[in-house]
């Protein structure tokens, strides 16, 4: 099933082979997807070095926020500006701020500086990854998406685990200031083979404006909503009247931002797009899977930490599986839309088996053992696999030639917002669970992610049972949630119009 809008006219490259696309079209558009996703983690390792030299270690987790900020506003404004002028040109401005922004981090003297030349790189970042799917819908006809955005899947998901293990290594040896620039030779290749792809014209039309309006409404969603999600997970009370003004703050403006995009002629989100049943239920599959895998590889080290006691290397094990899974997983998924057609009964199924592996997780989970453990995650995130390629095909086909910027960022958006409050949501769960239950254990889960045994020593073995059971009884809950989750999201696979491209 098709939607109503006009089918892509094939690009030149549609007589080229899978193969020859590959070398054609892939290199250039997978370096800057690879440098943008492996940015949004690579700063987590240099955090300590970075809050000793600067000082202000209140306010070092700016460089990661700030950063986090700018990715998710750029997202819908590259879709909506690469659509109008053409992607490959903003392709090149996007590659151009990273590269000023690199530089800018490196020499910034203060925390606050480093928090806004993060903010610009966070502005260059979001233009590589949003661009990077449209051009793959710009340069790749719709039955062959499927492989290539199984590929880009596998890329980013490599790209977000690279990120810790290069940062902490260029710390070690060069410090903090490194970090930075370990991606500006990587950007300036990506700038020289973005001058391979085809330059295309955009779908500027007369009259067109920018839609100023829309973009400071946005702002005053997206920037309240992740400023209260990083109140909530330091779980302090005392935060709760900053934490709500900010959620109010948010629905004002999401409120005025509707308002505004239903009623202008050249809206910023894709708004009409999203009343497809195509569309708006393949962006929501997104959001569970953001929601699900971030929250996933966030919590796993704390639940291994304190419910296995594992080590350093048994944590690396699993999350080198979370890792393996995703990546393979998008690539199965992606060469079975390439030879059938059919897309969206993929994650229909595997994600039924991503949420009883899940179950199986947070009941029997304790009782694993790391290699046990390592298995199952992978299972789990190979089912998981299956969901980002086929929503961006079902969009960018649904959406048309036209749109395709604009419906990649509104996959990507999605994602990015279902991660955020996917794990605000767990870390809520799994928080007030524990608070509840038992007080004192949860006074104690600080120390307890630092040494178990050091944390338990002076309780009684009745007690120091009781406070693991707990532990893993709030455990248990928060992954149970992340069950649920991904069933709505098979749901919205199953009920999903579009079946095939």
């Amino acid at each position: 099933m098709t939607s109503g809008t006009d089918i892509p006219a094939a690009p030149p490259e549609a007589k080229l082979s899978t193969r020859q696309l590959f070398f054609t079209v892939f290199p250039s558009i997978m370096l800057p997807m690879f440098i943008a996703m492996s940015d949004q983690t690579i700063v987590a390792s240099a955090l300590p070095s970075i809050a000793a030299a600067l000082g202000e270690v209140e306010r070092v987790s700016w460089a990661v926020i700030g950063y986090l900020i700018a990715v998710t506003l750029a997202a819908p404004v590259y879709g909506y500006l690469g659509d109008i002028y053409g992607r490959r040109r903003f392709m090149f401005i996007a590659l151009g701020i990273y590269i000023c922004a690199c530089i800018g981090c490196t020499l910034a003297p203060s925390i606050w500086i480093l928090a806004g030349t993060r903010f610009l790189q966070g502005l260059g970042g979001g233009g590589l990854m949003v661009l990077s799917q449209a051009l793959i819908g710009e340069a790749v006809p719709p039955r062959q998406r499927g492989q290539f955005q199984g590929y880009l899947a596998g890329i980013a998901v490599t790209a977000s685990a690279f990120g810790p293990i290069a940062g902490a290594f260029m710390t070690d040896l060069f410090g903090w200031r490194a970090v930075f620039l370990l991606h500006v030779p990587t950007a300036m290749i990506a700038f020289a083979l973005t001058l391979r792809l085809k330059a295309r014209p955009g779908n500027h039309q007369a009259g067109w404006q920018f839609d100023f309006p829309g973009l400071i409404f946005f702002a005053g969603v997206v920037v309240p909503i992740l400023l209260a999600m990083d109140q909530v997970r330091a779980f302090d009370v005392a935060r709760r009247p900053l934490i709500i003004t900010l959620l109010v703050v948010a629905v004002v403006s999401f409120a005025l931002l509707m308002r505004r995009e239903f009623s202008t002629p050249s809206p910023l989100l894709p708004v009409r797009l999203l009343r497809q049943a195509a569309i708006w239920r393949a962006d929501l599959m997104a959001a569970c899977h953001g929601a699900t895998l971030v929250s996933l590889v966030a919590f796993m080290p704390l639940y291994l930490r304190a419910v296995h006691q594992a080590s350093a290397g048994d944590i690396s094990t699993v999350l080198l599986a979370i890792t393996a899974g995703v990546g393979s997983g998008s690539i199965v998924t992606g060469r079975i839309v390439t030879r059938t057609g059919k897309t969206m009964i993929v994650p229909s199924i595997t994600l039924m088996f991503t949420s009883i592996s899940l179950v199986v997780f947070a009941l029997y989970g304790q009782s694993f053992s790391t290699v046990q453990l390592a298995f199952l995650l992978w299972f789990n995130c190979f089912t998981m696999g299956s969901v980002m390629g086929v929503a961006q095909v079902t969009v960018q086909t649904a959406a048309g030639p036209k749109q395709l910027g604009q419906a990649s960022s509104s996959v990507q958006l999605s994602r990015s917002i279902g991660a955020s409050l996917g794990t605000a949501t767990i870390s809520t769960i799994l928080f007030a669970t524990l608070a509840t239950r038992d007080p004192e254990a949860a006074k104690l889960f600080g120390a307890i992610l630092q040494d178990a045994h050091a944390a338990l020593a002076d309780l009684s073995p009745m007690r120091r049972l009781a406070v693991t059971e707990e532990v893993t009884a709030a455990f248990r809950v928060a992954f149970l949630t992340l069950s649920g989750i991904t069933t709505i999201g098979s749901i919205l696979a199953w009920t999903n119009p579009m079946r095939r491209v």
